[in-house]
């Protein structure tokens, strides 16, 4: 069984999301790219674009357009901070 991925969507103005999903797709700078859950520790920077995430329970598909900002995972949680 994989576990879950906690994602967290924060600005600096407020936080934007903070739940389980089954996956987030983002925009790196050097393209999108995709984390599941058991994704490897990993920091990138984004560029402007779409952000979307799929939640947990019930599989509802969520976007966001953002201007940049970066990503780490680490330990089964994405933390995503965009402007």
């Amino acid at each position: 069984m994989l576990k879950k991925l906690h994602l967290s969507i924060v600005s600096p103005e407020k936080s934007i999301f903070d739940g389980d999903v089954s996956i987030v797709t983002l925009p790196g700078t050097v393209g999108s790219f995709s984390i599941l859950p058991g994704h490897a520790p990993i920091v990138s920077s984004l560029q402007a674009g779409t952000l979307s995430y799929t939640l947990e329970e019930g599989g509802e598909e969520h976007t966001l357009d953002i201007q940049g900002g970066f990503v780490e995972m680490s330990g089964n949680t994405a933390s995503v901070c965009i402007s």
